[in-house]
C-alpha cells in the first residue's frame, strides 16, 4: 500500500462516509485524514480517524491538508443547480485540490465522478473512451471538468454508475416520485441500467487505496452485470420500498410514459426520468479486475440491507 496518510474528501457524504467505513474496517483508520466542513460529533464520528476542516470554495482552507499524505480519495463533488457553486466545488475546487497534492508530493489520487458526464443516452455497453462525454448539466460539465485535473495528474476516475444503498437521495426518490406520475412498465421494463451498491462503490475504492499499484485513467464503476429497470421496480417493491403498482402488468411505450410524466407536474425532469428509465450500461469489467476486487452479488441483493433507510426516508418508518 502506498505510504502516508490517505486524505479523503466528502467523508461525511453519501459516498465519501461509505469509503471511510471501509477504510476503517480493513485496518487503516488510523492513517486516514478525513476532511468535512463541518466535524461529526458523537456517533457520527468513526474512531481513530484524524478529522479535518476545509471547504472547497475556499482554496485557503486547504492549505496543508496532504501533507503528510500518500494517497487523496476525492469524493466531495457538488450536485445541484447553482452552477457558480458548481464551478467554484467541482471544477476550481478540485483543480486546487489536486495541485495541493501535487505540491505534498501525493503519490496516488482516486476521483469519484459519475457516469452522466456522457449526457443523454441511450448508452449501450459502451467501453471506457468509447463515448464522448456531452455533459447537459451544470454538475455534469464541472465534474468532467474536475477530471481533466485528475487524469492531468496521472490520478485514477471512476465514473460511478447509479449508486443505491443508505443515504441516496436521488435514484431511488426519483423512482419512487415516477412511480406515482408514469404508473406501469416503462417502456416494458426492458431498459439496462449499470447500478452499484455504495458500499460495493467503496470497497472499490478501498482496492484503489491498498493495491500496491492501481491503475490511472478513467474506468467506469458499477457492477458488470447491468440491471433490467422492471426487475429494480420489482424488487423495490418486494421490500416495500415502493408501493405496489395498480396497473403494473401494464407496459407502456415511450410516448405513452413522456405523455403521462407531463400530465402530472414533479420535479423529475425528462432528462431525468430517460437516465432512469431508458438504457444507460456500460462495460464495467476492467477496473474489478485490475484492482482484484470481487463486484459482489450486485445491487438488487443488496436491497434487502438498505429498505428499512430507504423506508424511513419515504415516512413510513423502520420495521
Amino acid at each position: 500500500m502506498t505510504r502516508g496518510r490517505v486524505v479523503l474528501t466528502g467523508s461525511t457524504g453519501f459516498i465519501g462516509s461509505a469509503i471511510l467505513r471501509r477504510l476503517s474496517a480493513v485496518g487503516v483508520p488510523a492513517r486516514v485524514r478525513a476532511v468535512c466542513r463541518t466535524e461529526p460529533v458523537g456517533p457520527h464520528r468513526v474512531p481513530g480517524v484524524e478529522y479535518a476542516r476545509a471547504d472547497l470554495t475556499e482554496p485557503a482552507s486547504l492549505r496543508g491538508l496532504c501533507e503528510g499524505a500518500g494517497v487523496l480519495v476525492h469524493a466531495a463533488p457538488y450536485v445541484g443547480r447553482d452552477q457558480a457553486r458548481c464551478v467554484a466545488v467541482n471544477e476550481r475546487g478540485t483543480a486546487e485540490l489536486v495541485a495541493e497534492a501535487q505540491a505534498a508530493g501525493v503519490r496516488r489520487i482516486v476521483y469519484v465522478s459519475t457516469t452522466a458526464v456522457y449526457g443523454p443516452g441511450p448508452h449501450r455497453g459502451a467501453e471506457t473512451g468509447e463515448l464522448t462525454p456531452a455533459p447537459i448539466s451544470a454538475t455534469s460539465r464541472t465534474r468532467l471538468a474536475a477530471e481533466r485535473s485528475v487524469t492531468g495528474a496521472a490520478g485514477l476516475v471512476l465514473r460511478a454508475g447509479l449508486v443505491l444503498g443508505p443515504g441516496d437521495r436521488w435514484v431511488v426518490p426519483a423512482l419512487r416520485e415516477l412511480a406515482q406520475r408514469v404508473p406501469g412498465r416503462w417502456d416494458g421494463g426492458r431498459a439496462l441500467l449499470s447500478l452499484i451498491d455504495v458500499a460495493d462503490l467503496a470497497r472499490l475504492v478501498a482496492a484503489a487505496v491498498t493495491a500496491d499499484a492501481a491503475p490511472v485513467g478513467v474506468y467506469h464503476a458499477a457492477n458488470p452485470e447491468p440491471v433490467r429497470v422492471g426487475a429494480l421496480l420489482a424488487a423495490l417493491t418486494r421490500h416495500r420500498i415502493l408501493p405496489p403498482a395498480a396497473d403494473d402488468a401494464e407496459g407502456l411505450t415511450w410516448e405513452a410514459c413522456l405523455h403521462r410524466l407531463r400530465s402530472t407536474p414533479g420535479q423529475v425532469s425528462e432528462r431525468q426520468f430517460a437516465l432512469l428509465a431508458q438504457d444507460h450500461h456500460y462495460h464495467c469489467d476492467e477496473i474489478w479486475q485490475l484492482l482484484g476486487c470481487a463486484p459482489g452479488p450486485g445491487p438488487l441483493a443488496r436491497l434487502g440491507a438498505a429498505a428499512s433507510w430507504y423506508r424511513s426516508q419515504a415516512g413510513e418508518g423502520r420495521s
